[in-house]
């Protein structure tokens, strides 16, 4: 969320902005200007009367005191309170309006992203790695993984519906490997050649209110599987409840939440935590899209990294969270390419994205693998996360941490494209020398 008096003092900037990201101002912000007068003049128009107020109140003790008359002070008094609710009542309706308001305004991108509408205008900026060439016809990952046995869309169809997959035999096998090996490398300490995250097992249910610190309520429900007890209508209109419960669409939400409502103190930032766990997405955008295989999936893994940062350090910390997830690609043999989103392509609550595609040469693509973004404080302030300058005490200066977070990797992604990367001519698929020890020494998945 951005803060009222950044907006209000920098509303052609806003407008510019929301712009560049193909979004319409008017329709986000209405007409903001006069929301924000009609609720600042409700405000002022409160506070005279309290004031009127207590000095009535005064006036009539001093006459009760003197054995005088007060009937037309009190009087007056009576007055001003129903004036008071009315205006408290106004006052209330407009700042939900301006809650409203705000909430709905995506972060502004910084101002290296690039301007554009579309995926097409996304700018690559590094690639590594040699694609494999191939003495054979190369095959997409579902013919490889149902000729091997390993992969099963018709039997998860028959359980679940469609975007759903069965893992079997070392095909789950692989899918378990990968979460271990990747759990493993982020959370190893840096000396030892990893990247010192602390892991966390968060529930794969959250609130309302977890949601909307992310930033995915209330704009993005129709994405989100919801349990019974969730009001989907309330959430839209921004009404969250504690109590309701929503299927996690990534480890972002839950590990983010974390420290919502609370102060944390400067010497513990950079808090760098990792996650496994499954994710649930409705895809209500997606039909159509990525209908074979296991590209869009309603459940998937992945391993999620998460940092908070000091806001000077963000810049840093996005770069070393990127390169993380990196590592991992280049310690499978993985090539991939690094693409820095335009303006129409960054999501909603991310101020800059990096995104990690790998190559899949059975469908001669790239293909998003992970997405690392710097929130900025838009997450913090939504969520209310915040820090205390060191050596300051209890009084210190208090400000809106950084968020940031990004896949380390997507897990189903990850598996497919080892499938693709690696099959031979007979059918098989070498395992990456990395990946052996969790696979018990297994150097090759055969039918």
């Amino acid at each position: 969320m951005l803060d009222l008096n950044f907006v209000r003092g920098n509303l052609p900037l806003v407008e510019a902005k929301l712009r560049a990201r193909g979004a319409d101002p008017a329709s986000l912000l209405g007409d903001f200007r006069s929301l924000d007068q009609k609720r600042r003049e409700a405000i002022t128009q409160s506070e005279q009367l309290k004031a009127r107020r207590n000095e009535l109140s005064q006036q009539v003790g001093a006459l009760k005191k003197a054995g005088k008359d007060a009937t037309a002070l009190m009087d007056e008094t009576r007055s001003l309170k129903d004036r008071l609710d009315d205006l408290d009542k106004l006052a209330s309706s407009l700042d939900e309006q301006m809650r409203l308001a705000l909430s709905s305004i995506p972060n502004l991108t910084r101002d290296e992203v690039p301007i554009g509408t579309s995926e097409a205008d996304n700018a690559v900026v590094k690639t590594w790695g040699e694609k494999r060439a191939f003495d054979f016809e190369p095959k997409p990952h579902w013919e490889i993984g149902e000729a091997l046995g390993i992969l099963d869309l018709e039997r998860a169809a028959k359980l679940s519906g469609a975007r759903f997959a069965v893992y079997m035999g070392a095909g789950a096998r692989l899918e378990r490997a990968l979460i271990s090996f990747m759990l493993d490398r982020h959370t190893r300490p840096v000396a030892e050649q990893g990247h010192g995250y602390t892991e966390v097992l968060p529930p794969f249910m959250v609130n309302s209110k977890s949601l909307f610190g992310t930033g995915q309520l209330p704009k993005f429900a129709e994405d989100l599987f919801r349990c019974s007890d969730a009001d989907a209508e309330a959430a839209t209109r921004g009404e969250f409840k504690d109590a309701d419960h929503w299927l996690i669409p990534t480890a972002e939400v839950p590990v983010t939440n974390l420290y919502r409502d609370e102060i944390l103190e400067e010497d513990r930032l950079p808090i760098c935590l990792t996650a496994y766990t499954p994710c649930f997405r409705a895809e209500a955008g997606a039909a159509g899209k990525d209908t074979r295989g296991i590209i869009r999936q309603h459940q998937f893994q992945k391993v999620e990294l998460v940092k908070f940062t000091r806001p000077e350090d963000s810049d840093d910390e996005h770069e070393k969270l990127t390169r993380d997830a990196e590592e991992i690609l280049e310690a499978l043999g993985l090539p991939y390419r690094r693409v820095l989103l335009c303006t129409g392509d960054t999501g909603f609550s991310s101020a800059k994205t990096f995104d990690l595609e790998v190559w899949l040469p059975g469908q001669q693509l790239y293909r998003e693998i992970s997405s690392c973004s710097n929130f900025e404080s838009f997450q913090a302030r939504r969520a209310n996360i915040r820090f205390r300058a060191a050596g300051q005490g209890p009084k210190g200066k208090v400000e809106f941490v950084h968020t940031l977070n990004g896949s380390g990797l997507a897990v189903g992604r990850t598996w497919l494209a080892i499938l693709e990367n690696y099959q031979q001519a007979d059918g098989s698929v070498v395992i990456p020398e990395a990946l052996r020890p969790y696979m018990g020494g297994l150097e090759r998945i055969t039918k």
